[in-house]
C-alpha cells in the first residue's frame, strides 16, 4: 500500500519563516509589542503566550515523565491500547520504518506513548526529546501540535517556525485529540511529524478522519462488551455496579451506587467532591502536585509542601468513606486514579449536547457545577459544561428550548440569548413583552 505520506507539492507558508522567526525571538526576549507578530497566526501567537506565562524555555529539552517500567504498565492499561493497530494500519501503512513521517500516541496530559515511524526520521526527533515517556504539553515544551491541540480541544497543524521551541522548528506536525464516545472526555492524542508533508490540508483531514474511526471502534468494542456480559456465568461474574456522582446545583455531591437489585445515595462534603470530581474528570490519572493544584490552586514553592501533606490527608479520609460507601471507587495512588467507570451528571449533559439532545440535556442540567466551589479544576469544568450548553443551544435549539434555558441560573441574564429568542418568536406571540422588559431591564443596568 502506498504511504498517505508520499511527497506532495511544496504548501505555500502563510508567512515566511524568517518572518515568524524574527518575530519568535522578540517575543521571548521580551518584546511583546513587536509589530512582526502581526505576521504569526492568531493560533500560534496565543500558544507563546501561554508558553511564556508557563515559563517554558525556548530550547529545554521536555521532561520525562514516564519511565521504561511505568511506561509499559501504563501503556498497557491505557484505553488508546486496544486501538494501536488500528492507527498503525491507517497512519503507517506499507513499510513503515520508511513511510518518512513519525506518528505518535499520547494521553490527555500530553506524555507520549507510543511513537513509532521512520527510523531515521526518529532518529533525528528522538535528540529533541520526541520520545515515549516524554511531556509534550504546552507547560512543559510550548507550542507543538500534540500539546496545542490539547490545550484547544480540536486538531491542530503547526508548521516549523511556529514551535515555540527552537529545536522542534526544523519539524512540521499535525496533531488531534481523541475523545471517549460516551463521556467525551479526552483519552488522548494522535500526532504526526516528519516535513511539509505532514501540514498539507490531506494529512489534517487524514488525522481527523483517524480519530473518529478510532472513536467509532471504541464504541463499538465497548457496546460488544456490554451485550456479552449477560451471558457469562452468573457466580463467576462481579456484582453489577453503576457509580455516578451528582454535582449540578449542588455544593455537597450525591453518590449514587446502584447494583442489582438495590440503590443506594450519600452526601458527600464539599472537599471530597472536589476531589472524587477531579479524579472522574482526569481518568488517566494524576501525580499529587497536578491534583493538588487541581483542587487547592497552585502554590508557590515554600506552600508546595504543605499542599501535597493536606492532599494526602484529605485523600485518607476520603478512602475511608468510600470504603464504606462504594469499595470499587477506593482510589489508586501513583498516579491518583479510579480504577473503575465513575459517571457525573456534568459529563452526561456533555455527551446529551454531543448527540444533539439538546432538550434532554436543558432538563438534565440542574445548575452549575458544585456552585460555591473555588477549586480551579472545578472553576474549569462549570466554565465547559455552561459554555458548551450555551453554545450548543444558541447554535441549534428550538426557540422553546432557548426560552426555558433562559429561565436557568445560567440564561437568566444573557443579553444575547434573550434578543435571539425575540427574533425568533412570532409577531404576536404573547411572550415577547416580558422578553422586551427583560432585555430593557438588563441593558439599562449597565
Amino acid at each position: 500500500m502506498p504511504s498517505p505520506w508520499s511527497p506532495r507539492r511544496e504548501v505555500s507558508p502563510q508567512n515566511s519563516r524568517l518572518l515568524i522567526e524574527r518575530a519568535h525571538e522578540e517575543l521571548v526576549a521580551g518584546n511583546g509589542a513587536d509589530p512582526r507578530l502581526h505576521d504569526v497566526r492568531p493560533l500560534v501567537q496565543d500558544s507563546w503566550r501561554r508558553a511564556l506565562a508557563s515559563l517554558v524555555g525556548a530550547e529545554a529539552l521536555p521532561p520525562l515523565d514516564l519511565a521504561s517500567a511505568e511506561l509499559e504498565e501504563y501503556r498497557r492499561t491505557h484505553p488508546l491500547a486496544s486501538v494501536m493497530d488500528m492507527i498503525r494500519a491507517l497512519l503507517l501503512p506499507g513499510e513503515a520504518s520508511e513511510s518518512g513521517v513519525v506518528v505518535a500516541v499520547g494521553d490527555a496530559a500530553g506524555r507520549l506513548l507510543w511513537v513509532e515511524g521512520d527510523h531515521h526520521i526518529r532518529a533525528l526527533t528522538g535528540d529533541m526529546g520526541f520520545v515515549a515517556g516524554a511531556n509534550w504539553s504546552e507547560q512543559a515544551v510550548g507550542t507543538s501540535a500534540p500539546g496545542t491541540a490539547l490545550a484547544l480541544d480540536r486538531s491542530v497543524q503547526i508548521r516549523g517556525a511556529e514551535h515555540f521551541n527552537r529545536l522542534v522548528q526544523p519539524w512540521s506536525c499535525t496533531a488531534v485529540p481523541v475523545h471517549d464516545p460516551e463521556s467525551r472526555r479526552i483519552l488522548g492524542v494522535i500526532d504526526v511529524t516528519g516535513r511539509d508533508e505532514t501540514i498539507t490540508p490531506q494529512a489534517q483531514l487524514l488525522v481527523d478522519a483517524t480519530a473518529r474511526a478510532i472513536e467509532g471502534e471504541l464504541l463499538v468494542a465497548r457496546l460488544r462488551a456490554r451485550a456479552e456480559q449477560p451471558a457469562a456465568p452468573r457466580r463467576a461474574a462481579a456484582p453489577v455496579e453503576r457509580i455516578t456522582l451528582r454535582v449540578l446545583g449542588r455544593d455537597r455531591a450525591l453518590l449514587e451506587v446502584a447494583r442489582e437489585g438495590a440503590e443506594s445515595v450519600s452526601e458527600l462534603g464539599q472537599r471530597h467532591a472536589e476531589l472524587l470530581l477531579m479524579l472522574a474528570t482526569h481518568r488517566q490519572g494524576v501525580s499529587a502536585d497536578q491534583l493538588g493544584a487541581l483542587v487547592y490552586g497552585d502554590a508557590d514553592a515554600g506552600a508546595s509542601a504543605s499542599v501535597t501533606v493536606t492532599l494526602r490527608a484529605e485523600m485518607v479520609r476520603l478512602r475511608r468513606v468510600l470504603e464504606k460507601q462504594a469499595p470499587a471507587l477506593v482510589p489508586e495512588s501513583r498516579p491518583y486514579r479510579l480504577g473503575v467507570e465513575l459517571e457525573t451528571d456534568a459529563q452526561q449533559v456533555l455527551s446529551l449536547l454531543d448527540r444533539g439532545a439538546h432538550r434532554v440535556a436543558l432538563a438534565a442540567y440542574r445548575g452549575d457545577v458544585l456552585p460555591d466551589s473555588t477549586s480551579p479544576g472545578v472553576e474549569e469544568l462549570r466554565d465547559t459544561v455552561r459554555t458548551a450548553l450555551r453554545e450548543a443551544l444558541i447554535a441549534e435549539a428550538s426557540v422553546d428550548v432557548l426560552l426555558a434555558f433562559a429561565e436557568t441560573d445560567a440564561g437568566a441574564e444573557d443579553e444575547e440569548l434573550l434578543t435571539l429568542c425575540l427574533r425568533m418568536l412570532p409577531a404576536r406571540s404573547p411572550k415577547r413583552a416580558a422578553l422586551v422588559a427583560r432585555i430593557e431591564r438588563l441593558q439599562s443596568a449597565d
